[in-house]
C-alpha cells in the first residue's frame, strides 16, 4: 500500500469502528418505529419536527449503544461473536468510547427536550432504563434483564407518540408493549444460539438459567402477546381494513413459526426466527403508519 494512502485508509478503518459502537441496523430499527409512531399519531405531520426528532433519537439511542458496549467490553472480549469489535479487540479506547458515547448522548437528550420536554422525558426514561437499569445493574444479574430492555426498547415508539399529542395514552403504550414483546424473538432466539459463548462469559441468558425448552415457550407466548398488541393498536387507530388483515396475516406467521419451533425445534428454524422478527417488528410498524393514512 502507497505512504500516502495509509493514513486515509487508517481514518477510514477508524470511522467504521466508531459507526459500528452505534449498532447501526438496531439503531435505525428503534428510529424508525419512532418515526413511524409519530407519522401514525399527527394529523398534520410537520416535516421539520419529524427531521428534528430522528436526530435526537439517533443520537440518543446510538449513544446509549455506544456506551452500553463501553461497559459490556469485557463480556464482549470472552465471547467469540463479539471478541473482534472494535473495544475488546483495542482498536478503540474506552476513553474514547466514552468520550464519543457521552457527545453523542447528551446532544440527542438536549436536542429532544430542546424539541419538547414530554417527548424528552420519555427518551430520557427509554435511556436510563437501557444504559443504567438494564445494562450497568440487571445484565450480569438476572435472565429477566431483557424485560428492562424491552422497556426502553419500547420508548422511542412511545415518544414518537407523545410527540405528535402531547400525552400518553392508550396507543403509545401499546406500541410500546408491542415492542417489549418483540424482543423476545429478537434476542432469547441469538441466546439460544450462543448459549456457550454467554455462558462462557458469565452472562446469566435465559436459555442456560430455565433450559431451551421454557425458551421456546417464552418466545412462543410473547410473540402471540404481539400479535394481539399490534391488532389492539389497529383496531384503536382504526386502520384500513386491508391493513388490518396483513397484519393479522404477519403476526399469526410469527406466532405460527414460533409454534414450530416449540414443537420442532431446530437450529435453522432458530436463527430463522430471529431473522424474521426484526422484518416483523419493520412491516407492522409501516402498516400501522399506512393503515392511518389511507
Amino acid at each position: 500500500m502507497a505512504a500516502d494512502t495509509l493514513p486515509k485508509a487508517l481514518w477510514t478503518r477508524r470511522l467504521i469502528d466508531f459507526g459500528s459502537l452505534t449498532k447501526a441496523r438496531q439503531t435505525a430499527l428503534l428510529l424508525f418505529t419512532g418515526l413511524c409512531s409519530y407519522l401514525l399519531s399527527s394529523r398534520t405531520p410537520d416535516a421539520p419536527v419529524a427531521l428534528w426528532m430522528a436526530v435526537g433519537l439517533f443520537l440518543s439511542i446510538g449513544g446509549c449503544t455506544a456506551l452500553n458496549m463501553l461497559l459490556d467490553r469485557d463480556i464482549d472480549a470472552r465471547m467469540a461473536r463479539t471478541a473482534r469489535r472494535p473495544l475488546p479487540a483495542g482498536r478503540i479506547r474506552p476513553w474514547e468510547a466514552a468520550l464519543f458515547g457521552s457527545v453523542l448522548s447528551l446532544s440527542g437528550l438536549a436536542l429532544s427536550f430542546a424539541l419538547d420536554w414530554r417527548f424528552g422525558t420519555v427518551v430520557a426514561a427509554g435511556f436510563a432504563f437501557d444504559l443504567l437499569v438494564y445494562t450497568a445493574w440487571l445484565k450480569r444479574r438476572t435472565a429477566l434483564s431483557i424485560l428492562f430492555g424491552g422497556i426502553a426498547g419500547g420508548m422511542p415508539a412511545l415518544s414518537g407518540r407523545v410527540l405528535a399529542l402531547g400525552r400518553i395514552d392508550a396507543v403509545g403504550l401499546l406500541l410500546a408493549a408491542a415492542i417489549l414483546l418483540w424482543i423476545p424473538a429478537h434476542i432469547l432466539t441469538l441466546a439460544m444460539r450462543y448459549a456457550e459463548d454467554y455462558h462462557r462469559a458469565a452472562v446469566p441468558a435465559w436459555p442456560n438459567r430455565y433450559g431451551p425448552r421454557a425458551t421456546r415457550i417464552v418466545i412462543a407466548i410473547a410473540n402471540l402477546l404481539n400479535a394481539g398488541m399490534l391488532m389492539a393498536c389497529a383496531a384503536l387507530l382504526r386502520v384500513h381494513v386491508a391493513v388490518l388483515g396483513l397484519l393479522l396475516a404477519l403476526g399469526l406467521s410469527m406466532v405460527g413459526l414460533a409454534a414450530l419451533q416449540l414443537l420442532r425445534p431446530s437450529e435453522r428454524r432458530n436463527w430463522l426466527l430471529f431473522r424474521a422478527a426484526s422484518v416483523h417488528m419493520l412491516l407492522s410498524t409501516l402498516l400501522l403508519m399506512i393503515g392511518v393514512l389511507l
